[in-house]
């Protein structure tokens, strides 16, 4: 097959939700107390809902426990307040200022946040849904999503922060040797399971059942979601799982071998190697604890370093992304999948109809020139994509990188969880606001569908005033996710049926257009099997994950 793919980049934007109390609702005077394995908590009442904010569940991994596992924490003595957002995990973030990193970022912040029902006792057993935040793996934030709506369901959710950029995923020969025991290269998913490890230990105390725990995330924190699926020291955290633009393929945000060159056709320079050329961009020379120690004592700007990439425009790759260690990420999550060794639970999963624009997916200037780099498999391509000759190479473009990156992977995804004998639901997320549909010509775009999940119209596309049909269906998607979380499927009354994913029929939940919420069998599927198809030989494609 001839090159198909000249210059993917794949950005995982994040998506912030303000936290901030429902119309109507007023905040009551007794502050709850909660007392959990390191002391006693002081949250907020909001009308409703019982909000926790704050609450560290590691020790700061500062100073000698930077590129370390996540430590516990240090109990305290009296009450802690915890009615106010703990920092952000560190990131260059947009409009910081060179040398700085983003206002209320800081290294130290393993936090999470919690929302209750009011009045909350131990004895209920509530399910829990952890939100993973999106922003690939280098920005985001835990402290914005509210879960307002989600509580008023009965359900207690938490957001979590990991750390982010070279402080989440960095690899040195000289680090690889420290500590022996601990795992090395990912420390953003250590953080993760620390995060579900204090939700198995401290959940009940909220009203939460520790047995009935949802992840869900949306970009890289999708990517995080399959990571914990396959990761075998999440096994038994988590007991459902939601992917929201998430892929499930390897090549976006998957997992870089950390000392092995040239043995991945997608990551051809090792996690330790990019280590090295970050190193050396400061100055420091050597492999050896010394110049782990002078790594160590750059400042947090100077690990952040404007969130860069790269060592200058197309210089050497100094940001590894997710890493492939051996000890705590075995490996990929496409590979676990493909051996049915994923955690045993069901599964909801997709993504939006137009995630990222055409500039994102090939150099072709024609459709003639896009299509011949399908090979083989150019007519097939053509008949699914194009297949009166009118479209736009725009629209081509949009749809397939939608595909590519999004679309089949999550297909092949709930193909895997059907082999193994466990539920999935997929769905299409196409609703654009009317005010956006001349800007937004092919579709909803990435992270769409999070505002309408989490019930907050204001931070969705548009936002200059919900209308009653969003109103309407930013209920149905909520309580599709939490009727998801209550019982591992997502139907109930009042809701338009949601089909059980099969490979006969390959029904969906299609979220149209106009908003209308529709179950029905895939009409992408001519589409998504020649992406499929064209997966089988990628490896003589030239794609660039940018990660």
């Amino acid at each position: 097959m001839k090159k198909l793919v000249s210059g993917l980049i794949i950005f995982l934007i994040g998506f912030s939700i303000n936290a901030q109390p429902l119309a109507g609702d007023t905040v009551q005077a007794k502050a709850p107390e909660v007392k959990i394995t390191s002391g006693i908590l002081r949250g907020v009442t909001e009308g409703h809902v019982s909000v926790f904010k704050g609450i560290p569940f590691a020790a700061p991994p500062v100073g000698e426990f930077r590129w370390r596992p996540p430590q516990p924490v240090k109990s305290w003595e009296g009450v802690r307040d915890a009615s106010k957002f703990a920092p952000n995990c560190a990131q260059s973030g947009w409009g910081a200022a060179p040398g700085t990193i983003q206002e209320g970022s800081s290294e130290d912040c393993l936090y999470l946040n919690l929302w209750t029902p009011a009045g909350f006792s131990k004895e209920a057993k509530m399910p829990v849904m952890v939100w993973i935040h999106g922003g690939g793996f280098t920005g985001g934030s835990g402290a914005v999503s509210s879960g307002n709506q989600f509580a008023k369901k009965g359900v207690v959710l938490v957001s979590i922060n990991y750390r982010l950029g070279r402080l989440g995923h960095f690899a040195f020969p000289a680090l690889s040797q420290e500590h022996p025991e601990e795992p090395k290269g990912s420390y953003a998913f250590m953080d993760q399971i620390a995060a579900l490890q204090w939700v198995k230990e401290n959940i009940t105390a909220f009203g939460g059942d520790p047995n009935n725990v949802t992840i869900f995330g949306f970009s890289a924190g999708g990517v995080s979601v399959h990571s914990l699926l396959t990761i075998p020291a999440a096994k038994g955290l988590f007991h459902k799982a939601i992917g929201e633009s998430s892929g499930g393929r390897d090549g976006v945000l998957t997992g870089r071998p950390i000392n092995k060159e040239n043995i991945d056709p997608l990551y051809p320079v090792s996690a330790e190697t990019i280590g090295i050329n970050f190193a050396r961009k400061h100055g420091i020379e050597g492999t050896d604890e010394a110049a782990l120690e002078k790594l160590r004592a750059l400042s947090v700007e100077e690990i952040v370093d404007g969130g860069q990439e790269t060592d200058g425009q197309g210089g050497p790759r100094i940001y590894s992304g997710p890493i492939l260690d051996g000890k705590l990420v075995v490996e990929t999550s496409e590979s676990a999948y493909k051996a049915g060794k994923q955690a045993k639970v069901p599964l909801m999963i997709g993504n939006c109809s137009a995630e990222i624009g055409g500039a994102f997916v090939s150099t072709s200037t024609t459709k003639d020139e896009l299509f011949s780099q399908f090979g083989e498999l150019e007519s097939e391509a053509k008949a699914a994509y194009d297949p009166g000759n009118n479209k736009e190479i725009a629209e081509i473009q949009t749809k397939f990188n939608t595909d590519w990156v999004w679309g089949e992977p999550a297909r092949f995804t709930a193909r895997a969880f059907l082999s193994i004998g466990e539920p999935a639901y997929v769905y299409h997320f196409g609703y654009v606001p009317v005010t956006m549909r001349e800007r937004a010509r092919y579709g909803a775009g990435h992270g769409s569908e999070v505002a309408f999940v989490f019930g907050d119209l204001s931070s969705r596309w548009g936002a200059t005033g919900a209308t009653p049909e969003e109103e309407k269906l930013t209920q149905k998607m909520n309580t599709y996710w939490t009727n998801f979380a209550k019982t591992g499927n997502p139907n109930g009354e009042g809701l338009p049926v949601w089909p059980l994913y099969n490979t006969q029929e390959e029904k969906i939940l299609d979220i149209e257009l106009d908003g209308k919420v529709v179950g029905k069998s895939d009409y992408r599927k001519p589409r998504l099997d020649v992406i499929e198809k064209a997966f089988k030989n990628r490896t003589q494609m030239q794609t660039r994950s940018g990660i």
